[in-house]
């Protein structure tokens, strides 16, 4: 658990997700903005929700609190097969209220400090290649561009586009 204080003056509280914070987490999806989801993969159903949090052996999830709502929520997905032990991928999205303050950048960093401590030895993701913010944030903790893939996206714009695979070696 830990108390960060955001470029705006605001502090928020992050520590791991607990399974009696689903109904605030279900809230924050349901207030995000378009602009907030706009590179991600809407809906955010209660039940896609659910169907994440099923799985809480393979997850480590963090939630960041400001007035005891959810505002950022991120996780890391262990892969359970063995022939892809170690390896995982990540997940972060942030309330359109919190954008651009520092929300993501302690998030991510607490992440990767959980990751490291249970053994993990590869963090992966794929992002949009418009979102330049997300990518300059995992490009600031070591992430790599490993490859493109073309027109994999289909975007709210009616255009498809570039998604890239980035990956951290935890070592």
């Amino acid at each position: 658990m830990s108390v960060v204080l955001l470029k705006d003056g605001r502090t928020v509280l992050i520590r791991e997700f607990r399974t009696e914070d689903k109904e605030k987490l279900i809230e924050m999806y349901e207030s995000l903005s378009n602009e907030a989801v706009r590179w991600g993969l809407p809906p955010y159903t209660r039940e896609r929700i659910e169907s994440w949090l099923s799985n809480l052996q393979n997850l480590i999830a963090i939630v960041a609190f400001y007035d005891d709502k959810i505002v950022g929520h991120a996780q890391i997905y262990r892969f359970p097969h063995p022939r892809r032990k170690g390896t995982s991928d990540v997940a972060i999205y942030l309330h359109q209220d919190f954008h651009n303050i520092g929300l993501g950048t302690a998030m991510l960093a607490k992440l990767i400090e959980l990751a490291k401590k249970e053994g993990l030895h590869r963090i992966g993701l794929t992002v949009i290649a418009d979102n330049k913010p997300a990518i300059h944030l995992y490009q600031k903790f070591g992430f790599k561009i490993e490859g493109a893939m073309k027109d994999a996206y289909f975007g709210e714009d009616g255009k498809y586009h570039d998604e890239l695979v980035m990956g951290l070696i935890l070592e």
